[in-house]
């Protein structure tokens, strides 16, 4: 028999593949298209404390092995949230983690502090890689300090899982994981989107109205392994990976590599029941290999122990 349940501080995940913020609504517009009850978990859609219209169109566009998104943190806001939605997903029989976006440290508690209060909301993930309005637009995600007050804020106020999401796009992603663990963060979630970009060559003009945006997709799985791979060789908190999953395969690779849990993104917009294929894969892969639980896979990568990871992209 494969056990496939992780827990997460006081939380069980019935398994190991979850939905990840963005890529599955808020998780009440697919019950006729996949078998919630199949996923370990389902990560809504980011909240904010007010409704969002996001970006200016277009804000979506193709790639080679990917998609490009500027949407803006487009969503309906935390107490509509509340009101509409959380109803629909308590009925779910799966974790449901909320993600939270905002644009101030007082944003993100405030946010959290209503959806604490909420019993169908089992845990959180929080985007720091948005626009930092008190500090000149920048990212939370790109400075470390500020990595650290967020995370020291919110676990004051919150015995629920706290998972921090990472952005790629700094240079070691491994400093912002240290400092996510020491302020008393549960795991972090590894990777964000890669910062791109796509030109239209026929008008001159960038393919979405931002000029850049968050690059998803098969196109960054070897970023995010990699970026994976630093993460959980730096902290001993879980690690969830995340980036260009499309089958089991890419599964594997994450748990070989130290995730302890995994997200399934971009692949939902052509498959929604992807997670759910990709956790049967999974499974399947334990049994044929004799193993009897899918953590027996986690961090078994074998490689060169005298070339450390900075060392080997120099």
């Amino acid at each position: 028999m494969i056990i496939e349940s992780f827990t997460l501080r006081n939380v069980e995940f019935k398994n190991r593949v979850l939905v990840a913020s963005g890529t599955f609504g808020y998780g009440d517009e697919v019950p006729e298209l996949v078998d919630i009850s199949l996923l370990g978990g389902v990560i809504t859609k980011s909240l904010s404390m007010k409704p969002r219209d996001g970006n200016p169109n277009p804000r979506i566009t193709e790639t080679a092995s990917g998609m490009l998104n500027s949407i803006g943190l487009a969503n309906i806001g935390v107490h509509k949230f509340i009101d509409e939605k959380l109803p629909v997903l308590k009925k779910y029989d799966t974790t449901i983690i909320a993600n939270i976006a905002a644009s101030s440290v007082d944003e993100y508690c405030a946010v959290l502090e209503l959806l604490d209060a909420e019993p169908g909301v089992h845990g959180f993930e929080i985007n720091v890689s948005c626009p930092n309005v008190k500090e000149g637009g920048l990212s939370f995600g790109t400075d470390p300090k500020l990595v650290s007050l967020i995370t020291r804020e919110l676990r004051k106020r919150t015995n629920k899982p706290l998972i921090i999401k990472l952005t790629p796009n700094v240079t070691h992603i491994s400093e912002f994981a240290r400092a996510c663990e020491a302020e008393g963060a549960d795991a972090v979630s590894a990777i964000n989107t890669v910062i791109g970009m796509a030109v239209n060559i026929h008008k001159r003009i960038p393919k979405i109205a931002t000029t850049t945006g968050g690059l998803s997709g098969p196109a960054i799985k070897p970023v995010a392994l990699a970026k994976v791979y630093e993460t959980v060789n730096a902290v001993k908190i879980p690690v969830i990976g995340l980036g260009g999953i499309v089958g089991w395969e890419d599964a594997v690779e994450f748990f070989m590599v130290g995730a302890s849990l995994i997200q399934i993104g971009t692949a939902n917009f052509i498959n929604p029941s992807t997670g759910v294929t990709v956790a049967e894969g999974v499974k399947t892969f334990c049994e044929k290999s004799g193993l009897s639980n899918v953590g027996e896979i986690i961090k078994t990568l074998q490689t060169n122990k005298t070339i450390s990871v900075v060392d080997s992209w120099l």
